[in-house]
């Protein structure tokens, strides 16, 4: 790597004030799992990092209370997995946390970083995209509200300015909302997925009142499958149902090829997780 600067701001107004959204070469660093591989492969070469490890403790930790959980942005990945708060009001997220990579990433790589990244394979954004999760985002011109399923613009592309960061994340009461995420790898459990579905359902038995559906990895972006939604919403399950909202998921979605997986093969696989995404949610949310 060539050498580069690093400022440590305490706080973190003064980190989005060392920002400069006309430099390229000036960039944040939460946990630095993506981008010190970036900047070691030669593909990033910064001149100057600003690091938000030194910045205001609020920003690194879950709270809970009646509208739901907020999670500070520098919450690593593993302080999310060993949360009570978060086990018991949103337990899709610690299941899925489960095979996040490995421990050692999720020691350092942080929930901020994670969202920021833009990576279309990472776990956490369709979950939280299906749970209806909003951002605090916070730059010079102060604080907006951002949902989490508006973070994302494209192939590893957000719509956050040059100069914002993410402070926190808000996951909403579920109430009796069930949930269920569905990761396919072609290698170990813990591998990037060739498939994530996420899905929501708020029903009586297998009477659907309203559904969020999710897909990532095998598509460009978290994708939200509204096509799918419309059709389970205030329906009954059954299996034709089922096969119609597999076949409505693919109209939602830009398919992308890669080492895991041609688009005919990701195609395939989102018409069977969708199902199984939705009967795993509607029978309690266990995976």
């Amino acid at each position: 790597m060539i050498p580069f600067d690093l400022a440590e701001p305490t706080s973190l107004a003064a980190a989005v004030k060392l920002l400069d959204p006309d430099d390229a070469t000036i960039r944040p660093i939460a946990g630095g799992t993506a981008l010190m591989l970036m900047m070691k492969a030669g593909v990033f070469r910064p001149e100057k990092l600003i690091s938000l490890r030194k910045i205001e403790s609020k920003y690194s930790g879950v709270s809970v209370g009646a509208d739901g959980l907020r999670i500070g942005a520098m919450t690593t990945l593993s302080a999310l997995e060993r949360s009570a708060d978060v086990r018991k009001n949103a337990p899709v997220i610690t299941r899925t946390l489960l095979t996040l990579s490995n421990i050692r990433v999720r020691n350092v790589a942080t929930v901020g970083g994670a969202l920021a990244h833009g990576d279309p394979h990472m776990d956490l954004p369709p979950v939280l995209m299906a749970l209806g999760a909003t951002l605090t985002v916070i730059g010079p011109k102060g604080e907006r509200k951002l949902a989490v399923e508006d973070l994302f613009a494209g192939y590893y592309e957000t719509v956050l300015e040059k100069n914002e960061l993410i402070a926190e994340v808000h996951v909403p009461a579920q109430g009796t909302k069930k949930a269920s995420y569905f990761k396919v790898t072609t290698g170990s459990a813990d591998d990037w997925p060739a498939l994530g579905v996420a899905a929501v359902i708020e029903g009586d038995g297998k009477a659907i009142k309203s559904a969020r559906i999710v897909a990532s990895a095998a598509t460009d972006k978290a994708t939200r499958l509204k096509s799918a939604e419309a059709v389970l919403n205030g329906k009954t399950v059954d299996d034709k149902l089922l096969r119609e909202a597999g076949e409505a998921a693919l109209q939602d979605c830009e398919f992308i090829a890669d080492v895991r997986g041609s688009v005919p093969y990701k195609r395939e696989l989102m018409k069977v997780y969708v199902r199984r995404a939705i009967r795993e949610a509607l029978g309690g949310g266990t995976h």
